[in-house]
């Protein structure tokens, strides 16, 4: 048990390794259920209740365990564990969602939460390997955020449009600069890799440097956001259809 909570790996992380791999394809198995019976979530109410509750309660533990596995360890520093990691502040906007349902923060959520957590699945920066706790905290917070944003937008009656996609865009560019030109240098942090790129092979080595890294990272984001929407569009002319 003291290794496995500790502070230290017990394995090194192997990406792309069987382990890494059965987190991938529970993932997809999980996103491919909500899409493909989206409509048993609308209709069995009792179902989806199970469900909303269910991602709720996981995401809370996930987030509380991961701040007490910190402090028991002394490991807690404010620039790690501090929630502004864009999956962690989406993880607590998740949270606030399934418990109100605001169609505000649904929509917000749904370009905020799949998207990053999905990268985090496929290229984690991650230290510890299978079987240590944090393996399991890393995967099964990003997995239920990503399961969580899709659950909430497929199980509710929201329309999201064009202008709400920009609005999204617009609060991710201001959060970002509230991160980038205040959190970051007070806690000399790096939230939303802003400071710089992650430590681990991830697609944001491909955005170059300086002005260009920026710059690319705010394009990138736009053709997530834009790219979300136009997926959104023909799943919902496609739900229609079906019905």
């Amino acid at each position: 048990m003291g290794e496995w909570f500790g502070s230290k790996s017990i394995a090194a992380f192997n990406i792309f390794g069987w382990h890494h791999v059965l987190m991938i394809t529970l993932y997809l198995i999980g996103m491919g259920y909500l899409l493909i019976y989206f409509n048993k979530l609308k209709q069995e109410k009792r179902l989806a209740q199970i469900l909303r509750w269910g991602l709720f309660i996981i995401l809370v533990c996930s987030e509380l365990s991961y701040q007490i596995w910190g402090i028991i360890n002394g490991t807690w520093n404010s620039a790690e564990f501090l929630p502004f990691q864009l999956c962690s502040i989406a993880g607590i906007l998740t949270m606030l969602a399934l418990l109100t349902q605001n169609h505000k923060l649904i929509q917000i959520v749904f370009f905020v939460g799949i998207v990053p957590s999905f990268l985090a699945v496929i290229t984690p920066e991650l230290q510890h390997g299978y079987p240590h706790f944090r393996f399991w905290q890393f995967f099964i917070h990003h997995i239920v955020l990503s399961w969580g944003s899709l659950y909430l937008v497929v199980s509710n009656p929201i329309t999201i449009t064009f202008k709400k996609t920009m609005e999204a865009y617009v609060f991710l560019l201001v959060y970002a600069g509230i991160i980038g030109f205040l959190v970051n240098p007070i806690f000399e942090a790096n939230f939303l890799f802003l400071a710089r790129t992650p430590s681990a092979n991830t697609p944001l080595d491909l955005l170059g440097i300086g002005f260009w890294y920026y710059f690319n990272l705010c394009l990138v984001g736009l053709i997530v956001f834009l790219t979300l929407f136009v997926i959104y569009k023909l799943f919902r002319h496609f739900a229609q259809k079906k019905s």
